[in-house]
């Protein structure tokens, strides 16, 4: 069962019927509303109206800050200042949008996260996954770019290591990746040019994102939900209308999700950033170790374990390559974990390796993770970071394209239920392997 139900609208008054004849968007508001929703969603599906409330959050703050914000070289951090203390409000405007950045990559990562754990990538929604990753880059280019803007120590130095990365594609093409560099920089150097065209892009992104959001809600109400079971609708009875049993559910975790936000902007606003972008940006000082937002830190740390530039940034780009390829490199039959012990194994492995990749990202690469003893100097010998972020690197590539490919081969899923309803009535599973049997008589 997928697609939109017949309408249920019926325009009232004559206002309502000319409107709806020229231009139905009450119809569409009112049918998004009463759309049928699987009846088993659990609270990790919140996260979808979450994103879209951190969105709208940003792009409100980040207008005004645009108001007052000054791009130039000369008097960008300055503006930010005059933003913190002399527009009223402009602290709170600020801490918002800055906080709301790692929010929003927070709800971000729970949300694929949740669609990777439950199989919502397998079909019929690939294009709805493929636009969702989409919806990911989108972000992480408006993120670094707005990272540049506050023009303070660690925005410029993270602004010359990232755009030179792009120096590496040299070595495939003589002069291409010099030539993408300059285009970056608008000149031969991080300046007042690059300044310019990274504020304009992360003015223009974010409406870019809320285009790709309306598409991926688009792509999502063709199918319909993915679920816990990961089976398929099979009847009205395995759904409930989104409006009033979703609509409340999602407000709650909303509320509950901005509770947290509300601490980091009032209690701890600096906490996720860092310290050396107090400081104005200064060419000529170089911070002792250069570091990017959190959310980053994985990517990071992948690019740091490889000594030879080019295979770097190619592995850097590779680990987000591999999300679009996801839908066909998982070979299995069953879509949600709840039903695969093995993968679920995997999976937490996998969580677990982000995580202390992420947290090697942020340390030095020679602090030892491990020390074995001291050398005649005194110096710590044993594992060191980077090696801890090689073999953590090869878990994470092999997991896409080593245990996913085999393991739907290989392993056997337990019962998965007949219907939806099945796990929350009571009533029988069927053998995982007719699974995709019934889908398709459903």
């Amino acid at each position: 069962m997928s697609g939109h139900p017949p309408s249920t609208y019926e325009p009232k008054t004559g206002i309502e019927r000319w409107l709806d004849a020229r231009l139905p968007i009450v119809r569409l508001a009112v049918d998004l509303m009463d759309f049928p929703t699987p009846k088993n969603l659990n609270y990790w599906w919140t996260f979808g109206g979450i994103l879209a409330v951190c969105l709208v959050t940003q792009i409100v703050t980040g207008v005004i800050l645009a108001m007052h914000y000054v791009p130039n070289a000369d008097m960008a951090f300055n503006s930010v200042e005059h933003i913190m203390r002399d527009v009223n409000y402009g602290w709170l405007v600020r801490y918002i949008h800055a906080n709301g950045a790692s929010m929003f990559f927070l709800a971000v990562y729970i949300h694929m996260a949740r669609g990777m754990y439950y199989g919502s990538y397998k079909a019929p929604r690939e294009v709805l996954w493929l636009l969702g990753c989409i919806i990911y880059l989108l972000m992480m280019a408006t993120a670094f770019m707005g990272y540049v803007l506050p023009w303070g120590q660690m925005s410029f130095a993270g602004a010359v290591v990232i755009t030179s990365l792009f120096s590496a594609f040299d070595q495939v093409i003589p002069g291409l990746g010099t030539a993408i560099t300059t285009w970056l920089w608008g000149g031969f150097a991080v300046g007042g040019a690059t300044l310019n065209r990274f504020f304009s892009l992360h003015y223009l992104l974010p409406f870019m994102i809320a285009g790709v959001v309306v598409l991926h809600i688009w792509a999502l109400h063709v199918p319909g939900n993915n679920n816990p079971t990961g089976v398929e609708v099979k009847s009205k009875q395995d759904t409930l209308p989104f409006h009033p049993y979703y609509t409340v559910k999602d407000g709650f975790a909303i509320v509950a999700f901005f509770v947290l936000f509300a601490w980091f902007v009032f209690f701890a606003p600096e906490a996720l950033g860092h310290v050396d972008n107090q400081t104005p940006a200064n060419p000529l000082v170089t911070p002792a170790h250069i570091v990017p937002e959190w959310y980053f830190l994985p990517f990071y740390a992948i690019l740091r374990s490889i000594p030879q530039k080019l295979f770097g940034v190619l592995a850097m780009f590779g680990s987000i390559g591999m999300l679009f390829a996801l839908p066909w490199l998982d070979t299995s039959k069953v879509k949600s974990m709840r039903y695969r012990p093995s993968a679920r194994i995997f999976f937490l492995l996998f969580v677990a390796t982000t995580v202390l990749l992420g947290w090697c990202g942020g340390k030095e690469p020679d602090d030892m993770v491990m020390t074995m003893g001291h050398t005649a100097t005194g110096d710590p010998t044993g594992f060191s970071v980077v090696w801890f972020s090689r073999i953590l690197a090869v878990y994470y590539f092999a997991y896409f394209l080593l245990v996913l490919p085999i393991l739907g081969l290989r392993e056997t899923p337990t019962q998965v239920p007949a219907n939806i309803s099945t796990p929350v009535l009571g009533g029988a599973a069927m053998p995982a392997g007719s699974a995709a049997q019934a889908e398709k008589k459903g």
